[in-house]
């Protein structure tokens, strides 16, 4: 139902052409000019929402730190928080070259929201469905797909970020429940979240080969939260500790086999680097928005600013900058479609679409001028918003070596 509400709200008429595999039909970056027609409407009909719903609450949210409850059960209705979960479980059933166009709308007209949109669909729904068995997913899929709960992926650890091998929380199997001691940090929507992927260690002389996949739900005995971090951007969106004191689960909470907890993380972060890419070239987009808006505006020496050479140079490279990281980041999902290896250019997409927003953003706040760095503008927002890009989900240093360890095996044969 949830796929036919946000389908007949994109496309009306055109339904039930859609209806016989449309959505599933694959291009290649090599073949296509342009969108097709129906990730075309999608894009604008995710782009009228997050205008009207999004942009003009986006300031107040990011100042008070407020979630955006409301504006997360209407993409919940429409399908945006479940966009490639088939609909026999409650998701719209569209491809990841669908979910990356509406994860760059949203993110456009707030990166918080956008994050939290990302984490439900790449981190806490992609691996159960991956792995999880049918109960599972029926259990904690189903009821993640229509926004009145989302999830988390709790994988980082105080004493590790990049270094995803080296898990200290641990799992031990006590009669039939396990029993998971430790913490994890930086959890993105944990204050809001009602379940939680979780990597514990299982047998500690495997090393990363002995970490293993749970499926918590919040709350829970034996499960706390630590304080709500205090962030630089994407401040609408909750991050904190989770805190596990001998929290039991059911033996069945198991996710996959044991042992398979690094894999499956693994496999987890590449789809969720398309997400977090979207997300980048959303906020990008966002920026240049503001910055060709304002020189339009701006009237100096007698005319815009748009007409200053040095201000279309700027405008220029971040025009080059922002469209070459959106063809990755396609290019990137439309692999991932078609069933094809996709980890180097997932982690290409995200190092060019991060960077790339980052730069954008700091030189819309540069062709604002003062104007840029106070927030009755939106430019210092979205340069607060852009950093956190180029960390979560694999920082940039840890994408070169991921792309060159590609790279050079191909090279190897």
């Amino acid at each position: 139902m949830m796929a036919v509400r946000l389908v007949t709200r994109i496309y009306g008429s055109a339904t039930r052409a859609l209806c016989f595999g449309g959505w599933r039909s694959l291009h290649t970056v090599y073949q296509m000019a342009e969108l097709p027609e129906t990730h075309q409407m999608l894009r604008q009909t995710c782009r009228n929402f997050a205008e009207n719903e999004l942009m003009p609450v986006a300031a107040q949210l990011d100042k008070e730190h407020k979630f955006p409850a409301e504006k997360v059960k209407k993409m919940g209705e429409l399908g945006l928080l479940a966009m490639d979960v088939p609909e026999k479980y409650g998701g719209a059933g569209l491809d990841y070259l669908a979910y990356s166009i509406a994860m760059e709308e949203i993110s456009r007209g707030c990166a918080s929201t956008g994050v939290i949109m990302s984490v439900n669909n790449s981190l806490y729904l992609g691996p159960i469905l991956k792995h999880g068995t049918e109960e599972q997913k029926q259990q904690w899929v189903t009821p993640f797909t229509s926004g009145q709960k989302i999830g988390c992926f709790a994988l980082s650890e105080p004493g590790n970020g990049s270094d995803a091998g080296a898990a200290s929380t641990t799992a031990r199997l006590r009669g039939d429940q396990w029993v998971l001691n430790g913490t994890k940090a930086w959890i993105t929507n944990c204050w809001d979240a009602s379940a939680v992927v979780v990597f514990a260690t299982t047998d500690k002389s495997l090393k990363h080969k002995g970490i293993s996949t749970f499926m918590v739900p919040l709350p829970t005995p034996g499960l706390s939260l630590g304080k709500k971090e205090d962030k630089l951007g994407i401040r609408a969106s909750s991050t904190a500790n989770l805190i596990f004191e001998d929290c039991q689960i059911p033996k069945e909470n198991l996710l996959g086999q044991p042992g398979m907890g690094f894999r499956i993380a693994m496999q987890t972060l590449d789809s969720g680097r398309i997400g977090i890419a979207s997300q980048a070239l959303g906020i990008g987009q966002a920026a240049l928005d503001c910055a060709v808006d304002y020189a339009e505006k701006r009237i100096a020496f007698g005319s815009p600013i748009s007409k200053l050479q040095a201000i279309q140079f700027k405008l220029a490279d971040m025009a080059v900058a922002l469209e070459s990281a959106r063809l990755l980041t396609w290019r990137a999902a439309m692999l991932k479609d078609a069933g094809k290896p996709y980890t180097k250019e997932a982690a290409m997409a995200k190092l060019a679409a991060s960077e790339s927003a980052t730069f954008i953003s700091h030189q819309a706040i540069q062709i604002l001028g003062g104007m840029g760095y106070v927030t009755d503008m939106p430019a210092e927002r979205h340069y607060r918003d852009a950093r956190i890009t180029e960390i979560y989900e694999g920082t940039s240093e840890i994408q070169r070596l991921v792309i060159a360890n590609q790279v050079l095996k191909e090279y190897q044969g």
